[in-house]
Parts: C-alpha cells; structure tokens; sequence
C-alpha cells in the first residue's frame, strides 16, 4: 500500500471508529495520517491487516511489556491518572522513531486477533434463534478464533438494560449490552446446548503463554477499563472448559473439520469481525463449502463484514437454503438493533 492510501486508513479510523469511543487513538490517528515519516513506518505491517489496529496495538506492546518512555504517561491501561490526550502526539512520535525496528518485526510477524468478548452479546440471541429453529445441541465452529473466547458464549451472563438475566447465572463474565430499535431479540433464559467447540485460527493464540495473553491485551485501547476486565475473566473461565483450537486456514479446513461433527447436532458456522481479512476468492470458495454442506446436513452460517457490516445468517434446514439480515451491530458492541 502507498503512504497515501495508509494515511487515508489512520483518518477513516480516527473518524469513524475511534470518536466518541477513544480520544487519545482519535487524536493519534489524526496526527499520524500528516506524518509520512511514521505512516513510512506503519507500511511494513502484513498484507490484509487493518493497519491502524495493528500499529496501535504493536505500540502499546511495547509499553506493556516494560519499555520505559514518557508515551506511558498517556495510556490509561498504564496509569490511573493519564496526561491529557491533546499533548500526546509528540511523545508517540519520538516512541515510534526511537522503536521503529522493534515496532516493525511486530507488524510483520503478528496479526489483530481481537477477542472482543463483549460480541458474544449478540452471538447469544443468534445461537438461542437457531436452537429453537432444529432444537438439536450445537456444534461450533468459529474461523478466526484467535484464543477460543467467543467459543464460550453459552458460558456467559447477560443483561440488556433490564433486570433480566440469560445465559448462566452463575457466571462472573457479565455481559451488558442496548438492545437498540423496536424488535426484541429471541433470547432463551438458559443457553442453548453445545455439543461440540472447534475454533480455527492461522495464529491459535495460547492464553497461557504470557507473550499471547500481553499481544491480545494490547489490541483492547488504553481507555477501555471494561473490554480488558471482560477479557480477563473470559480468559480465566476459558482454562475450566474444553475448547479444540485448531491451527490452520479455516477455509481450507471446514470440509473435514464438518465432516467428523457428529451427526444428531446442527453445525454452527461463524466468525464476527473477521471476514475483512479474508481474500474474496477464499470468501467465495466458504460459501459454496456451507451449501454444499447443506444439501446432507443442517447447518448455520453466522457473520459480519463479509460484503457489509451486518450480521448475516445463512442456513440449510432439510436441504432448503434461507438467508436472513439478523442485526445491525457496533464494532465493539456496545448497542445492537435486532432485525428478525
């Protein structure tokens, strides 16, 4: 990518993700789509990454693991009380210069693997519709599982805006979320049964090896105190549980993972907020493997930013194809509008 097109990626950013959501990566984003010198910088990253989450993040890995500079001294993951967000920019400028080679070898070797538990506040309301739609266990599989977190949706608590809980009760991962618009999700008091967890990744990452849990920590912006707190505790329920963690391309693989799920289960295809970074040839080749899989067996497709952002269900029950719009959701998901 030229310098032009990454400077328009950081602006984009800046604007229409991170205002209203995180001052200190708007302010950032903004200065650095001017400074050629650090978008020189950010060129290096993998083909397919979203640029401006993979610099951030590999910046605020560098801080989390210790490297001493003033840069910390705004970054609310770091400190309690941190420098105003508007003198900032000077600071992470003189970070990347003096960093560059380190910042580089992360951008060139490491992917954004975000497990944003709070996704799974839409992901229940999906799963309890498709539940009650064959009334068999589920069997998951998520493409792009980077740790397995969302694998454990049915493991969660959550709440809408009312007193009203679903999920497990006893969980202590306690997911909140605004149901936005007129139409009321199906949600099922207790989770749906799952058979089966499979997540496939190019990159599995570990949770148990420090170096993955800091990576995955660091993809969650410095001001967000209840995205970290979230994943804390979902990375601690996750040792409880079995998941299978496969590595490898998802796409190349679904036709034999399916293949051995077991027969009395619907298969739960999904990924959220992965699509992006997959090539169009490979997007097309998955949706043919789902109708294929379709013509033998029930089988579910749940996703997002495939063509749009929408969360989309495509499905095969008794052979017969259906395709849905399910929701409207924010990238973190903070809100939701149902759309069923």
């Amino acid at each position: 990518m030229t310098v032009e097109i990454i400077s328009n990626l950081f602006r984009s950013f800046a604007l229409r993700e991170c205002r209203g959501s995180s001052d200190l990566y708007e302010h950032l984003a903004l200065k650095m789509a001017e400074d050629e010198e650090l978008l020189e910088i950010a060129a290096n990253a993998r083909p397919g990454q979203p640029v401006p989450n993979l610099f951030f993040g590999a910046v605020q890995y560098l801080l989390l693991k210790g490297k001493d500079h003033e840069l910390r001294e705004y970054y609310h993951s770091i400190v309690e009380h941190p420098k105003n967000d508007k003198d900032s920019f000077p600071s992470f400028r003189d970070f990347c210069l003096q960093n560059q080679n380190d910042i580089i070898t992360i951008l060139k070797s490491k992917l954004v693997q975000t497990n944003e538990v709070r996704r799974c506040a839409y992901l229940y309301p999906s799963f309890c519709y498709i539940y009650h739609q064959v009334k068999k266990p589920l069997s998951l599989i998520e493409i792009g599982t980077s740790a397995g977190l969302q694998l454990l949706w049915d493991q969660y608590r959550y709440s809408y805006g009312s007193n009203e809980s679903y999920g497990n009760p006893e969980s202590n991962v306690h997911i909140q979320s605004e149901i936005k618009g007129e139409n009321t999700p199906f949600l099922l008091q207790e989770s749906p049964p799952v058979a089966a967890r499979i997540g496939i990744d190019l990159h599995v990452n570990d949770l148990t090896n420090l170096e993955n849990y800091i990576w995955l920590k660091s993809l969650i912006w410095p001001e967000h105190k209840d995205r970290l707190e979230l994943f804390e505790k979902a990375a601690s329920c996750l040792k409880k549980h079995r998941v299978n963690l496969i590595e490898g391309d998802g796409v190349s693989l679904l036709p034999e993972i399916a293949k051995n799920v077991q027969e009395d289960t619907a298969i739960c295809i999904f990924h959220t907020h992965v699509a992006n970074q997959i090539p169009k040839e490979a997007k097309l080749r998955l949706l043919e493997q789902v109708k294929q899989l379709g013509q033998t067996r029930d089988v579910f497709h749940l996703y997002n930013n495939m063509w749009d952002t929408k969360l989309h269900l495509d499905y095969f029950l008794n052979g017969q194809e259906y395709n849905e719009i399910v929701a409207e959701t924010d990238g973190h998901a903070r809100w939701f509008r149902w759309m069923l």
